[in-house]
């Protein structure tokens, strides 16, 4: 028996979202810490009243967003130790995607096509980071940059041979929200970037775990 209806989940991850930028506007940090624990687990939720557990796809979904799941509450600590730690388990988010995608499907023209302009966008990403990155964090975040461009790849690819559009536009919004957390961890720019990264970052997850309904079992 299910607790809340997948719409209901959906609106407590948006108002969630909503909650957790005004709070960290107002600097109330446990607030801030509490409405991410709800929009966080409210989309590991969907994913599973979405049917996760019943399909390869559903489960690799599944354990991406688990693993953001602790990814994000691991960046509530604002020390390098909780970044590195937080950027471990969205790396390892990104390797179940590309692996979903591939359990899904991949066209390999779409992927040889995608594969350039997605490389342009990562190198030129680095480039803007690279004169702010600490010594000890430029391999990790290379690695990072790498695997989350390789998510993306993986999610035109798997586009290429028709799968939901709701793949696409969760993997883009996921990419261009993790701008903002550079920005803002790494530039260190004075502007809130999370005022508009955090809401792509859960409308992508959303459209990540909403896809689980959308494909076939596996």
């Amino acid at each position: 028996m299910q607790l809340f209806s997948t719409r209901s989940l959906v609106v407590l991850v948006l108002s969630g979202c909503v909650a957790l930028v005004t709070f960290q506007l107002l600097d109330h940090d446990i607030a801030a810490a509490t409405a991410k624990l709800i929009a966080s687990t409210a989309f590991v939720t969907v994913a599973i009243q979405a049917g996760a557990l019943h399909s390869r796809y559903g489960q690799l979904i599944l354990l991406g967003l688990a693993f953001s799941w602790f990814g994000d509450m691991f960046l509530v600590g604002q020390t390098r130790s909780f970044f590195l730690l937080g950027l471990g388990a969205f790396f390892l988010a990104h390797i179940a995607y590309i692996a979903a995608f591939v359990v899904n499907g991949i066209n390999v023209r779409w992927i040889a096509v995608a594969a350039l302009p997605v490389a342009i966008v990562g190198i030129a990403v680095l480039v803007w980071l690279t004169p702010h990155i600490p010594m000890e964090l430029i391999i990790p975040v290379r690695a990072y940059t790498t695997v989350i461009s390789l998510m993306v790849i993986a999610a035109i690819g798997t586009r290429g041979r028709g799968a939901t559009k709701l793949i696409l536009a969760g993997a883009l919004m996921f990419f261009f929200s993790d701008l903002s957390v550079a920005a803002l961890r790494l530039v260190q720019t004075t502007l809130p970037t999370y005022v508009w990264g955090l809401p792509l970052y859960y409308a992508g997850q959303l459209c990540l775990a909403a896809s689980v309904s959308q494909l076939r079992s596996h």
